[in-house]
């Protein structure tokens, strides 16, 4: 089962991000309190809360220009993911109990995993670099 939903997941992910445009990040800024109602309400997705808030913070940053050090097939994978996530009709439909939220977790996981470097690039850059906090209040 594991191995299935890695594959799904890989499969999901590249297929979304491939199709992800710039025109994307303000569609998915503009659901941000969405998705972090997702993420706060969903057990399969509440431990990702933290690494949510950081990733949409991230893809923020970049929109407004603040931080551009980052190549694009990450900014589109992220990007993906969490719209990907937002969709209630996926892989695994959201509204099927027990299952709904496992591809969108699988999915997510491999976000993380495959963009762990510049996630971590950009959480020091939020420390040392601004001086703000990594988490954007607002959302």
């Amino acid at each position: 089962m594991k191995e299935f939903l890695e594959e799904k997941a890989q499969k999901e992910l590249s297929k979304k991000q491939k199709k992800f445009s710039s025109e994307d990040i303000t569609k998915l800024l503009s659901k941000g309190q969405a998705l972090k109602d997702k993420f706060k309400s969903h057990k399969k997705l509440s431990k990702f809360l933290g690494e949510f808030k950081l990733l949409f913070s991230m893809i923020k940053d970049y929109a407004k220009g603040n931080y551009k050090t980052i190549p694009w097939y990450i900014i589109s994978s992220i990007g993906a993911t969490l719209l990907y996530v937002l969709l209630p009709f996926d892989a695994i439909p959201d509204f099927i109990p027990g299952l709904g939220y496992i591809d969108d977790a699988a999915v997510f996981s491999l976000c993380l995993r495959m963009a762990s470097t510049e996630i971590e690039r950009y959480r020091k850059w939020k420390i040392t670099g601004d001086n703000t906090e990594i988490v954007d209040p607002t959302i």
